[in-house]
């Protein structure tokens, strides 16, 4: 089986390197590509706790000049990759939701009184309103970007085994990368090739804008952790 995988780098490669283990020919095409803002103004505090829906955002603060006062903090993750992304970079107190947005505001209120405020170090593109999310339970969310992801233009050759139909899958980590890679598709003319290979995708949410560019063979993962991903694709 051969797989287009279209995470950004360096996740795209980790996540190839899982997929070979599992017997799969892998293509890599990151449709964005990671801009981490490193020395952004977090604000002014104080905070009860920090939370996280990516990696990406753990590596952002790796070089910040507040890092140190900030893993000295309780950091709520969305998943595990994210919680061990932020042991890496030195909090010691850490729990994950091991799940999605939702799930991460669940964690966030069972973990904060009301009153609390929390530091969220977020990506530029958003598809869900944590802030909103914990308001009900009385907890405060200071929203902070400190990352972006920048949208390819092109599929390159890609394009060309697409259309050639040398793809059998591609996998979608997030409903923005799934929206740029029809963009990019339209773009190079090859919008039916792209849309006829079978499509594994890490939430409903993320599945819906290929399925209303009409993509048919579109499946889901029953969790929005990469391994359940990597089990629809290639079981283990």
């Amino acid at each position: 089986m051969r797989v287009l995988v279209t995470r950004p780098a360096p996740d795209g490669e980790r996540t190839a390197q899982k997929l070979r283990a599992r017997g799969c020919d892998v293509v890599l095409a990151p449709v964005l590509q990671i801009e981490l803002l490193n020395n952004v103004d977090l604000g002014v505090g104080p905070w009860n706790a920090v939370a996280m829906t990516s990696a990406n955002a753990a590596q952002a603060l790796a070089q910040h000049p507040r890092r140190m006062e900030l893993v000295a903090l309780p950091v709520l993750t969305v998943g595990r990759r994210t919680a061990e992304a932020a042991h890496a970079v030195g909090f010691t107190d850490v729990a994950s939701a091991d799940g999605n947005e939702q799930a991460l505001a669940g964690l966030i209120g069972g973990r904060c009184r009301c009153g609390n405020k929390v530091l969220y170090l977020a990506g530029e593109d958003r598809a869900g309103d944590l802030a909103a999310a914990v308001a009900p339970r009385g907890v405060r969310v200071d929203t902070v970007v400190v990352y972006r992801a920048v949208a390819a233009q092109q599929l390159a050759e890609v394009a060309a085994a697409l259309q050639a139909g040398t793809i059998d899958g591609v996998m979608h980590f997030s409903r923005r990368s799934a929206a740029v890679y029809l963009d990019c598709a339209r773009a190079a003319g090859v919008l039916d090739s792209a849309l006829t290979p079978f499509h594994y995708c890490l939430s409903q949410a993320v599945a819906e804008p290929l399925m209303a560019a009409g993509a048919h063979q579109v499946a889901v993962a029953k969790s929005p952790e990469e391994n359940a991903l990597l089990d629809l694709v290639a079981p283990a």
